[in-house]
């Protein structure tokens, strides 16, 4: 649910279970985009808030749950490589 489907959000305080709830089953297609939302709900918050303490630890577990959907093997001739490959990655 997005903070324009939870308009409480905007008029309180974060909270861990909003974090979960955004979370929820998170997918490698959808986990860039719950962690822009995360970002966007900790933003304020001081740096020793347990709030932003858990949604930082859900950002870094998101950006892995994304980089790790991607499948990509060494450049094959005749083709430019992505700047995002790195060495023998698969």
């Amino acid at each position: 649910m997005s903070e324009y489907e939870r308009p409480d959000r905007l008029r309180r305080e974060p909270t861990i279970a909003d974090i979960h709830e955004l979370v929820g089953a998170a997918t490698p297609h959808f986990a860039l985009q719950i962690r822009n939302r995360i970002r966007n709900l900790i933003v304020g918050l001081p740096d020793d808030h347990p709030v932003r303490q858990e949604g930082e630890r859900w950002i870094a577990h998101l950006e892995e749950v994304a980089r790790g959907a991607e499948a990509r093997g060494p450049v094959v001739p005749g083709e430019r490589g992505l700047k995002s490959y790195v060495g023998d990655r698969v």
